[in-house]
């Protein structure tokens, strides 16, 4: 019996050492685990989108190039900003250069009386185009841009001429909005006193270096803004030489004696904001230093 016994532990033994070994899987990460190499993983960094341009446009009146540079407050904004000496208004009186300016024609009008055109003009192309815009005119009280007193002066008022109605887009310079939701295009025309039409080149010169001012600290004022300021003619025997002055907010300074004129300007402005260009502004030649700055 003790050999039998002897026999079949060691048939038991065989057994054992002859059976393969099960292979055990590694035990899977845990939740805590997954959680921390997620949250460690590299992240790529989104790209901040660039702000859209924005442009302002300010109108004076009636001062050609020498005179305005005799004030000096307009003579430092000049040395301040980029000054274009050879830039000329394209008629007389005020009226046609302000229909230039916006629609690329004076229409062959000799006179600022009131005259219904075509619904045509810079107004029109933004608003198609979803381009945000209000034009800001001191003096237009509750009365509206057709009728409102002085200082308002609607020959100095584009954009109710333009279908022969006052576009909403049109509201009293009081309620400038400078904040970072600001239109994308402001359009400001001072009263009959501070374009100086009316008063000393000196007292709008004042009026419009706080404007300026105001402008280029305000939280509007953001890496794509230019501002342009404008005469719209000069003051007789000038060959309506007129200056026009731009800042932009990568610091545009210095002269430009490139030849613009008030076609340039339109022209410029539907570049910025990718318009079909009107009238005269088709075959004009854009401000190019101001281009390339918003680029």
């Amino acid at each position: 019996m003790r050999g039998r016994a002897r026999v079949a532990a060691l048939v038991a033994a065989l057994l054992v050492a002859c059976t393969p070994v099960q292979s055990v899987a590694a035990p899977a990460a845990s939740v805590a685990q997954t959680a921390i190499a997620t949250a460690t993983a590299t992240v790529a960094p989104t790209a901040t989108p660039r702000p859209s341009p924005r442009v302002f446009v300010i109108v004076m009146e009636n001062t050609g190039l020498e005179r305005a540079l005799r004030s000096s407050t307009i003579s430092s904004l000049a040395e301040r900003y980029a000054l274009f000496t050879n830039y000329h208004a394209v008629g007389r009186p005020s009226l046609p250069n302000y229909l230039a300016m916006t629609s690329g024609s004076t229409w062959d009008i000799s006179d600022d009386g009131y005259h219904a055109l075509p619904a045509t003009g810079l107004g029109q192309q933004l608003t198609a185009a979803g381009v945000t815009w209000r034009a800001y005119m001191e003096g237009m009280s509750a009365a509206g841009c057709m009728r409102s007193p002085y200082p308002y002066a609607l020959k100095h008022d584009p954009f109710p001429y333009y279908g022969g109605a006052c576009p909403e887009n049109v509201v009293p310079f009081e309620t400038l909005d400078l904040s970072a939701t600001a239109p994308s295009f402001t359009w400001i025309t001072p009263g009959l006193c501070h374009d100086a039409h009316d008063c000393a080149v000196d007292e709008a010169g004042a009026w419009l270096d706080d404007l300026v001012s105001r402008i280029v600290s305000s939280r509007a004022w953001h890496e794509r803004s230019v501002l342009f300021i404008a005469w719209d003619e000069g003051d007789g025997g000038d060959a309506n030489l007129v200056p026009l002055i731009a800042a932009t907010s990568r610091g545009l300074s210095g002269q430009v004696a490139t030849p613009y004129d008030h076609y340039s300007l339109l022209a410029t402005i539907e570049d910025v904001f990718h318009l079909p260009r009107l009238g005269e502004a088709k075959t004009a030649h854009p401000i190019t230093e101001v281009l390339a700055a918003l680029e």
